[in-house]
């Protein structure tokens, strides 16, 4: 599914990643781990196409997706990579349910379209009753899980999560973790998740430690 090569990152003189090699297969579970500032986030935003690596490639797919124009690498990315942050980054005017369909209108699927894929996700995460509420009338856990069925809408080749649990409560981090796994096995959908927390870890199929730019631990569970 993804294949990072010799990827590094400066930001000035800091080196934050200096010659990163890994890769993901399809429906596996990625814990990304290591202390701060050790380069994790950028990791995941390169592979993410967020940002863009001093040298290195990275494949999706069998995708070279630095080599696509800007526009191009846009519409690769709304179309077959979701993401999932820390904080949720909900619109506080939209409903619920208009939240999650953002990504398919971006991608001009209908609103028809949109609307019934998001409500097919509402069932799974068990928010069908939760449609009509703006953020603001949601839950910490809930607009996580909303925040979550809007990576999914466009049905992606890979979802990536920064912290995604690092701002709730330790039952609904438990309850976001096991929703990762239940999605992996009900849709097929693949991880990559920087995360400290520890429970997560073992439930994850390999843990990636990264220290000073650099992998130093790739553990299969």
């Amino acid at each position: 599914m993804i294949k990072v090569s010799n990827v590094t990152k400066s930001y000035g003189q800091l080196k934050v990643l200096k010659g990163i090699d890994l890769h993901v297969e399809e429906e596996e579970i990625i814990c990304l781990m290591g202390a701060s500032g050790a380069g994790k986030s950028t990791l995941l935003h390169i592979m993410g196409t967020l940002d863009k690596p001093d040298n290195g490639s990275v494949e999706i797919h069998g995708q070279n997706v630095f080599a696509l124009s800007d526009k191009d690498l846009s519409v690769f990315r709304n179309r077959h990579i979701g993401f999932v942050f820390q904080f949720h980054h909900l619109l506080p005017e939209f409903t619920a349910i208009e939240n999650i369909c953002l990504p398919a209108l971006i991608a001009r699927k209908s609103r028809k379209e949109a609307m019934k894929e998001a409500e097919k996700l509402l069932s799974i995460f068990n928010l069908s009753n939760r449609a009509d509420h703006k953020p603001s009338e949601l839950s910490g856990g809930e607009q996580q899980r909303i925040a979550v069925a809007r990576a999914l809408i466009n049905k992606p080749l890979i979802v990536f999560a920064d912290e995604p649990s690092g701002n709730l409560d330790s039952e609904n981090a438990l309850e976001l973790h096991k929703l990762f796994v239940e999605l992996r096995t009900l849709m097929h959908q693949t991880f990559v998740i920087v995360s400290h927390n520890h429970s997560f870890a073992s439930m994850a199929d390999r843990v990636l430690q990264i220290k000073d730019g650099l992998i130093i631990h790739d553990a299969t569970q």
